[in-house]
C-alpha cells in the first residue's frame, strides 16, 4: 500500500492508478480477455516488461487486482480485477465518453460509447455483472 502525498482524494487516487500504464492494464482486464502477463505485453501500446511487472505488482499491492495460479500452467499467473478494481468502471466509462467528445475513435469503440451514453447506469451494471462473473 502506498503512502499518500497529501489528503487530497485526487492525489491519492493518482498514486494508485494515475501513471501512464495502470489504467491501460485495468482497461484490458475490463474490456478484453487479457488476463496474463503475455496478454498485456501484446497490447497495442507496447509496455516494457519491467514497467508491466512493476505496475502489476503495484495494482496488486493496492488491492485493484488479484494474482492467481493459472489452471493450465504453473509458470503463468492469472490477473483479475478485485471488487475495488471493478468499482473503477464508472470512472473508465466517463473517461471514454470525454475522449469520444474530443478525439477520433474507431467505429466499434464509438458504437460502444454510444450504447454507454444511452443508459450509463444500465451499461455499467451489465459490465459489472460480467466482471464479477469472471472473478
Amino acid at each position: 500500500m502506498i503512502q499518500p502525498r497529501s489528503e487530497c482524494p485526487l492525489s491519492y487516487s493518482l498514486d494508485v492508478f494515475g501513471d501512464k500504464w495502470s489504467l491501460l492494464i485495468i482497461r484490458d482486464l475490463m474490456f478484453t480477455n487479457k488476463c496474463t502477463y503475455n496478454d498485456f505485453i501484446k497490447s497495442d501500446e507496447g509496455i516494457a516488461t519491467n514497467i508491466l511487472a512493476a505496475r502489476l505488482k503495484s495494482l496488486e499491492e493496492n488491492g485493484i487486482i488479484d494474482k492467481l495460479e493459472h489452471p493450465d500452467s504453473k509458470a503463468k499467473k492469472l490477473y483479475k480485477l478485485t471488487q475495488k478494481g471493478i468499482e473503477l468502471l464508472p470512472i473508465i466509462v466517463e473517461i471514454y465518453i470525454w475522449t469520444d467528445k474530443y478525439f477520433a475513435m474507431s467505429a466499434d469503440l464509438k458504437a460502444t460509447i454510444k450504447e454507454a451514453k444511452k443508459d450509463k447506469e444500465k451499461f455499467i451494471k451489465q459490465i459489472t455483472k460480467e466482471l464479477k462473473a469472471k472473478s
